[in-house]
Parts: C-alpha cells; sequence; structure tokens
C-alpha cells in the first residue's frame, strides 16, 4: 500500500527535516540560487514557489505565513520588496532545477535549484536575434571593416558582381546528380 507516501523523508526525522528545509529556504531566498542534492530540491521545490505565491499576495497574513516559513526577517523582507515582483505576471513555476552531475565523496546526485531570471531580460533576448523581412527571407546586416573591403574587392573595384560572358552555358547535370535530369541551370 502507498498510504503516508507524500513526501520525502530524506532520512531524517520531522524536527531535522523541518529544519533543513527553513535553512535551505533561507539560503535560496539569500541567493536566489544554490546547490544541493537532487532530493532535497525536489522537496524543496514547492515550498519555494509558495514563498512567490504567498509574495505576490502582499497582506499582513501572507507576511505572517512566510515568516512562520522561513523565521528570518532579512529573507521575509526580500521575498517581499523583490523577489515577488519579479513573477507578477506567471502564474506559476517559479524555480528551476539543473542537474549538475555526482557529488565526488558519496556519488549523490547533485542540482542547482534558483528563481528563474526576470522576462524582461528573456524577452530582450528574443529580439537580439535577426529580424525576418515581409517575404520571410532573413536580412543580414552590412558588412564593416575588414570583411566588407574583402567582399568589395571579390565583386570587381565597381561593386557589382562579376558575370560571365554571354557565349557560355551553364554545364549539363548529369542524371546521378541534384535536379531534373536533362535541364539546364540558369547563370
Amino acid at each position: 500500500m502507498r498510504h503516508g507516501m507524500n513526501h520525502r523523508k530524506l532520512s531524517r526525522s520531522p524536527s531535522h527535516r523541518k529544519a533543513l528545509l527553513r535553512n535551505l529556504m533561507n539560503s535560496l531566498v539569500r541567493s536566489e540560487r544554490i546547490e544541493t542534492t537532487v532530493a532535497k530540491a525536489k522537496e524543496l521545490r514547492p515550498l519555494a514557489d509558495r514563498l512567490i505565491t504567498l509574495g505576490k499576495r502582499d497582506t499582513l497574513h501572507a507576511r505572517r505565513r512566510v515568516f512562520a516559513l522561513l523565521s528570518d526577517k532579512k529573507s521575509t523582507e526580500k521575498i517581499f520588496a523583490g523577489l515577488a515582483g519579479r513573477f507578477v505576471d506567471r502564474a506559476g513555476g517559479y524555480t528551476r532545477i539543473v542537474r549538475t552531475g555526482y557529488r565526488a565523496g558519496d556519488g549523490a546526485e547533485m542540482a542547482i535549484l534558483e528563481y528563474l531570471p526576470t522576462e524582461e531580460k528573456m524577452a530582450g533576448a528574443r529580439k537580439a536575434k535577426k529580424k525576418k523581412t515581409a517575404g520571410g527571407k532573413e536580412k543580414k546586416a552590412p558588412a564593416k571593416g575588414k570583411a566588407a573591403k574583402a567582399t568589395d574587392a571579390k565583386k570587381g573595384s565597381a561593386g557589382q558582381k562579376a558575370r560571365k560572358p554571354e557565349g557560355e552555358k551553364a554545364p549539363r547535370k548529369r542524371a546521378g546528380q541534384q535536379g531534373k535530369p536533362g535541364k539546364t541551370e540558369k547563370g
């Protein structure tokens, strides 16, 4: 039967487990990023998300509940002053777990638990991608410096592409090559 399997016990007594999770929560709020074992990170994640949810409410009752979880005034203030404001438009999922490998001493699987960065920074990174023109093709920025001089030299002194003399035709493609056999390419 699976009765009473609602959380990881982490090989600790209830009071020790509560103190451990409280210390991990305080460390996470202070530094916004901690490295711990995967099991502890998975156990801490719902508590860390709950802190942000309470911080977004910003009521006296929410402040008292956060303080009851953390038992630290500075961490409680940081939740309401900074961290909760970062996730105003987000409905949940404020943390990320990234597995980092195995600990050298005992081989335990380690992970980094961190609060996500602000949405503004992520939106700025998306805008930095190449812009597309109306035809759907990507537009390249004009070359600068030595690269521009090299491309101008390839094109010729007038800056135009070199053309083939009018009498020459492009070679025919064979049946094994790409394209339809017997057709010629236009240059």
